[in-house]
């Protein structure tokens, strides 16, 4: 099987958790009170982002997990509420999520010279944690990056193994990334758009992948392991 083909099986296997769901959800819509999985792993889309070699429908731009340490208690509520920002969309923290910062940064690249505040632009992702009044010059930055994202479609997969490293939700994830990447490949499946914003990011990792995902690009996969994972979750109903 090409890498082609496994995309259109992956796909497949994101049709069934789409249904399992009831469609697809947006962050900024979400709160805690909805019903989540204890753990699991999300897939996020973007519109005007499609496939374009394995199918028709939207292309996933971002997979991710959590609790991957030892004795980590964060629940995929939590992870999802770390990327969804502020409950009234007016701003929240990119240190504490990579994706809401690969997201900025491509922002501040996009927009005119000016746009934000100097000294906002150059502490952006800088440590893991500012002052306050670095934060608050941040904050029309995280405003547009709420926006962004909190419209993003996404699905989930609840998988409640235990923490680490080698559990089964960061076997998914990286494999789920390994499949979907097309970093340094010579020939591109499913290819960001031209009008993507990820082609402003900063980091090669982002462009050249076509994800919103820096760590795990550059690795293999085994459309096997894939597909037994999602599958036995998806037969147990864990969303």
């Amino acid at each position: 099987m090409s890498r082609k083909d496994d995309l259109g099986r992956f796909y497949k296997l994101l049709e069934e958790l789409q249904e399992q769901c009831g469609g697809f959800r947006r962050l900024a819509e979400c709160t805690g009170r909805m019903t989540w999985p204890k753990r699991g792993v999300y897939f996020f889309f973007e519109d005007g982002e499609n496939q374009s070699d394995s199918g028709d429908g939207l292309r996933v731009v971002r997979v991710g997990t959590h609790a991957l340490t030892q004795n980590s208690r964060t629940t995929l509520w939590n992870r999802l509420r770390q990327h969804r920002g502020n409950a009234n969309g007016e701003g929240g923290n990119h240190r504490g999520s990579v994706f809401r910062l690969l997201i900025g940064d491509a922002i501040i690249r996009d927009r005119p010279a000016g746009t934000f505040a100097d000294q906002a632009t150059a502490k952006w992702g800088v440590g893991g944690s500012a002052s306050a009044d670095v934060r608050k010059q941040e904050q029309p930055i995280e405003t547009v990056v709420c926006k962004h994202l909190g419209n993003m479609p996404f699905l989930w997969i609840g998988i409640n193994a235990d923490p680490g490293p080698n559990c089964q939700r960061g076997i998914l994830e990286r494999n789920c990334i390994g499949l979907l990447s097309n970093f340094r490949k010579e020939q591109p499946i499913d290819p960001p758009s031209k009008a993507w914003l990820g082609n402003h990011s900063s980091r090669e990792t982002v462009r050249n992948s076509g994800l919103w995902n820096q760590n795990h690009v550059g690795e293999g996969y085994d459309m096997g392991t894939i597909e037994r994972i999602f599958e036995q979750a998806i037969e147990e109903g864990s969303i």
